[in-house]
C-alpha cells in the first residue's frame, strides 16, 4: 500500500493562456478535458506528464471556490495535490486519521470501480489533499479524472518527464509539515534542513511563505530531459528561464535532473 502523486491541479482566471504557456514551454500535450467540473462552475484541461498530469481549472461563473481562491492570493497559482491510493483500505485510513485530525472532507464520490475524497483546504492548510482510488491499483495507467488510459497516446516527455517535488509554503512550515503527515500517515523527514514527506513517487516540502502570496502551494519541482530546448521554449514564450525556474500560472517550475 502506497500514496502515489499522480496530478496537480493549478487554478487561473484564464484557461486558454495558462495551458498554452504549460503546454509550449515544456513540450506536453492536452490530453483530457472533465466535462463534470462545469457542476462545480469550472472548466479544464489535464496534460499529461510522463505517467502524472498537471491539470488547470479556470471559473466559468460568479461565486466558485476557485474564484476565491484567485481573489485570497491575488491571481493563479497552484490549487490540488492529487494522490493515487493503492487499496481502499489505505484511502479509508487516511479519511479516519484527517477526521482525527479536525480536517473536513470537501468533496468525496463513490463511482464503484473508482471513488474520489477531497480533504478541506482551510484544515489540510496551503492546499486541497485529495486522494483517489481504482480499482486497477495501478499508478502509472489506468487514471478516470484523465479519462482512463487514451491519455497515454498524448505522452512527451522530450523534454520533462515527472513532477518530482511539491512545494507547499507557510507561515509555519514544521506545523503544516506535521499536520500532512498526520492525516497522511507517513513521517517527516528533514532533508538539507526542510520539513520534507515522501511519498512513493515524489515528496512535499514544506518552505515558508516568502512571495508575498500567503500559504498555498508555490512549486513545482520537474525531471528535465532537455535543458537546452526548454531554455529555448520559455524564452520564446517571453519567460526567463534563472536558476533552473521559471514561472507558469502563478506557479514556480523548479527543474532538476
Amino acid at each position: 500500500m502506497a500514496i502515489h502523486l499522480r496530478q496537480i491541479c493549478l487554478v487561473a482566471g484564464e484557461l486558454a493562456p495558462a495551458v498554452g504557456a504549460l503546454a509550449e514551454v515544456l513540450s506536453i500535450r492536452p490530453c483530457h478535458v472533465d466535462p463534470e467540473v462545469g457542476k462545480f462552475g469550472l472548466e479544464n484541461t489535464l496534460l499529461a506528464v510522463g505517467t502524472q498530469f498537471l491539470e488547470v481549472v479556470a471559473p466559468i461563473r460568479p461565486g466558485t471556490a476557485a474564484q476565491r481562491f484567485l481573489d485570497r492570493r491575488g491571481g493563479d497559482g497552484g490549487y490540488m495535490v492529487i494522490c493515487q491510493s493503492t487499496s481502499l483500505e489505505e484511502q479509508a485510513r487516511v479519511k479516519e486519521r484527517a477526521a482525527r485530525q479536525g480536517v473536513r472532507v470537501a468533496f468525496e464520490s463513490d463511482r464503484g470501480s473508482w471513488n474520489i475524497m477531497q480533504l478541506h483546504p482551510a484544515d489540510m492548510g496551503a492546499s486541497f489533499f485529495e486522494l483517489d482510488w481504482d480499482q486497477e491499483a495501478d499508478p502509472t495507467g489506468n487514471w478516470h479524472p484523465a479519462g482512463g488510459k487514451d491519455w497515454r497516446e498524448t505522452v512527451c516527455a522530450d523534454v520533462v518527464s515527472a513532477i518530482v517535488a511539491v512545494e507547499l509554503q507557510a507561515a509555519d512550515p514544521v506545523a503544516l509539515a506535521n499536520r500532512w503527515a498526520a492525516v497522511a500517515g507517513l513521517p517527516v523527514e528533514q532533508r538539507n534542513g526542510v520539513p520534507t514527506i515522501a511519498l512513493a513517487n515524489a515528496e512535499l516540502r514544506f518552505v515558508e511563505a516568502r512571495d508575498g502570496r500567503g500559504d498555498g502551494l508555490g512549486a513545482l519541482d520537474l525531471r528535465v530531459v532537455d535543458r537546452a530546448r526548454l531554455s529555448a521554449q520559455a524564452e520564446a514564450r517571453g519567460l526567463r528561464l534563472a536558476d533552473d525556474q521559471v514561472v507558469i500560472c502563478g506557479t514556480r517550475f523548479n527543474f532538476v535532473n
